[in-house]
């Protein structure tokens, strides 16, 4: 359900004041959605399964913008669990309270209760997506948001496409996702996904009782051009994605341009969007699109993974009379373990200075030195027992310089509206560490099985870690994966913010030869980085939208293990640079319930519900 509206001055100037957003032209556009979220049975695989949902769609609906609009959307939730939802990629400059993180910028809608989000789009063009923010319900409430350019599909720095394709990788579950995110939060992470999707369908790799699943077909006309806007919906895997006799030109990823490059494959790591044209120039026939997950080698814990199948179909084919179609096309995919062909994937982007493109920061004000693991964090009263992993004993972490995170309880104050006012959790907080406490050779192999090895370095600690920076500050990030009990990588996504990808590299990042290597003249703006297998990437951005904004790890079980951090930018100088006040009706704590000016309302006491802890 959705709406595109012109706004006159006046009311422009009224959305101004409630989203304390960058001014909008004279006459703005309102993009309004109404998002019902509730349960509906699916049936694949011959089972019949209760699957949370928006407006009864898997994926989701697509929210369609250009650049400059503004969107409201207004969700009902008609589900038995916690509900926020987060605009992946949108900046939210100025408009923190929007950004849809339970307990960190807002609380959760709870089962019965209704929330708007209000926000504008300003500054950014290109596929982004939308998503729940809470323990694996991501998995089915997720849909993509689609900017397009003020001047129209005739502006972008690449040929204009026939059509333009939304392509999402994502998971199916036959269980409560509900259920799944419990267990993740515990300590449990035997649940897995029985099937991979594209655009919600299973394909023909998986059946019931012999008859095949259906899948997704992409019919093409000979010699028109498509733009693949392709999103990893996913929960738990980077996938690879090729078109047998086809070849993709890459032209953005998270909404920014990149110089156009070919290739047969396409790498995306989940929270990742890729743009990429598609020329329809093969002989007419059906060819299969693949979607293979990868994962980290042995001796990497080894977890189920599933291959999913969709298909691109010329139209107006002629067969000869009594020949019938012929079969489909299979295209050669990499090995599973195949971590390389990722790593230049992402290694060949660079940015395509496309109208105003941000020139890269030369001095750096602040640098951390993050290292990626697993940990383990000994429960209240008891004694650690290296090695010994359970929900009763050891419990199983995943750490930022070894500090797990650890959320606000549901009766505390959200970490936004504590900062704001200077009151409640943000006093509870802790600093994430600049370094690590301990250094040594984080990508050795040894220290993935248990063992006395990776004992001695495996004790953790938990806490709500925040990190500080001044409004305007150049912030350098290296990300280092670890080989603590795990080899995987790790996409980080940072909410509010892009960041310019400097470089990557495997093994221990080393600063005396690795800095040499940074690209400071065009390097790609992404907001989900991936950190490579075993290896290292270095990032910047600049720390100029005031806010709290989380940072995280993308993979759903580390981002439920605490493979997080929040990233606190304090106001400015001026009005321009510091955040607003909430905006109006905005729950906060200290009011049983707020009404939203269009009559939505969300109660912040908690609900008698059936409901989730959320991160």
């Amino acid at each position: 359900m959705a709406s595109r509206s012109l706004l006159p001055a006046a009311v422009a100037i009224t959305i101004i004041s409630f989203l304390y957003t960058a001014a909008l032209p004279v006459t703005a556009v309102l993009v309004e959605h109404t998002f019902v979220v509730s349960q509906m049975n699916m049936t694949h695989l011959c089972k019949k399964t209760p699957v949370t949902v928006v407006n009864g769609q898997l994926p989701g609906p697509a929210i369609k913008v250009t650049e400059g609009d503004s969107v409201a959307v207004h969700v009902i939730n008609k589900s038995p669990y916690n509900i926020t939802i987060h605009w992946h990629g949108v900046k939210q400059w100025l408009n923190c309270w929007a950004d849809g993180v339970p307990m960190i910028t807002q609380p959760a809608i709870q089962p019965s209760h209704n929330f708007t989000y209000r926000f504008n789009v300003v500054g950014q063009e290109g596929t982004l997506w939308w998503h729940a923010h809470v323990p694996c319900l991501r998995a089915t409430l997720h849909g993509a948001l689609i900017i397009r350019p003020k001047n129209g599909a005739a502006s972008y720095p690449f040929p204009k496409p026939h059509r333009e394709v939304p392509i999402i990788i994502g998971d199916w579950w036959e269980m409560d996702l509900g259920q799944v995110g419990r267990n993740m939060m515990h300590g449990l992470f035997d649940d897995f996904a029985s099937a991979s999707t594209i655009n919600g369908k299973l394909g023909d790799l998986f059946n019931c009782s012999g008859t095949p699943e259906d899948g997704y077909v992409l019919d093409v006309e000979p010699g028109k051009t498509y733009l693949l806007r392709v999103i990893n919906a996913g929960l738990f895997s980077e996938f690879y994605l090729k078109i047998a006799g086809h070849k993709f030109t890459v032209v953005a990823a998270d909404a920014n341009y990149v110089i156009p490059y070919t290739t047969d494959v396409i790498a995306i790591a989940p929270g990742e969007t890729v743009d990429a044209l598609l020329v329809a120039d093969a002989p007419p026939g059906r060819y299969y699109m693949v979607a293979l997950p990868n994962q980290a080698p042995l001796p990497d814990t080894q977890t189920p993974e599933h291959a999913t199948r969709g298909m691109v179909r010329y139209g107006n084919n002629h067969y000869l009379p009594g020949t019938g179609a012929p079969a489909p096309i299979l295209p050669k995919m990499p090995n599973q373990h195949d971590v390389i062909t990722s790593f230049y994937f992402h290694g060949n982007m660079t940015s395509q200075h496309h109208r105003q493109g941000s020139p890269v920061p030369v001095e750096v004000d602040e640098r951390l030195f993050i290292v990626l693991g697993l940990g383990a964090v000994c429960p209240q009263g008891r004694t650690c027992e290296r090695g010994a992993f359970d929900s009763s004993n050891n419990l199983l972490v995943a750490t930022m310089n070894n500090v797990s995170f650890q959320p606000p309880a549901t009766t505390m104050t959200p970490l936004l509206e504590a900062q704001y006012y200077h009151t409640g959790s943000i006093n509870k907080t802790q600093e994430l560490p600049d370094w690590p406490p301990v250094l040594f050779n984080f990508t050795d192999p040894s220290l993935i099985p248990f063992g006395p090895k990776e004992s001695r370095l495996e004790q953790s600690s938990r806490g709500t870690v925040v990190r500080r920076f001044q409004h305007g500050s150049v912030v350098e990030v290296v990300f280092q994966s670890s080989a603590m009990l795990q080899g995987d990588s790790n996409p980080m996504h940072l909410h509010g913010h892009d960041m310019f990808v400097l470089a990557q590299g495997f093994g221990n990042y080393d600063a005396t030869k690795d800095v040499a290597s940074y690209n400071l003249l065009n390097p790609p703006m992404k907001n989900t980085v991936l950190v490579p297998n075993l290896g290292w990437v270095a990032v910047r951005f600049v720390a100029n939208n005031p806010g709290v904004w989380f940072m995280h790890c993308h993979f759903e079980f580390h981002l439920a293990m605490g493979m997080a951090a929040v990233f606190i930018v304090e106001d400015g100088p001026t009005v321009d640079t510091s955040l607003p006040p909430p905006p109006m009706g905005f729950p906060t704590r200290g009011h049983e319930h707020n009404l939203m000016p269009d009559g939505f309302y969300l109660q912040t006491e908690k609900s008698e519900s059936t409901s989730i802890n959320v991160i």
